[in-house]
């Protein structure tokens, strides 16, 4: 087996989801994908804000978007759900709370 090393070292210039973060992310998406609505996804991790964006195929737009911008952390809070057309939808502190945005289209999007 071949050590590759230590883990390189976040890089201090971009904003990134930690693992809790992206676990609370990756459940959700995964809900969508299981019903059917959701079907890729991308993340961009830049000077300011991460992205994890939500697409029905891979050639459109994302549908939504979800941000982490920590400038904002004292404000309106580090996390929001933007929709395709540049709506906030939820905005807030705690991420979990945020996403639960989603789940009332999920809920739609079965019955």
């Amino acid at each position: 087996m071949i050590n590759a090393g230590p883990p390189p070292l976040p890089d201090p210039d971009r904003v990134v989801f930690d693992r809790k973060e992206l676990g609370l992310i990756l459940s959700t998406y995964g809900r969508f994908v299981a019903a059917g609505e959701w079907r890729d996804y991308a993340m961009s991790f830049l000077r300011d804000v991460a992205v994890f964006s939500v697409f029905r195929r891979a050639t459109e737009h994302p549908l939504y978007r979800i941000e982490k911008r920590p400038r904002l952390r004292a404000a309106q809070g580090a996390y929001a759900v933007i929709a395709m057309d540049g709506r906030v939808l939820k905005r807030g502190h705690d991420l979990a709370q945020v996403l639960k945005v989603l789940d009332a289209k999920l809920i739609r999007a079965v019955d």
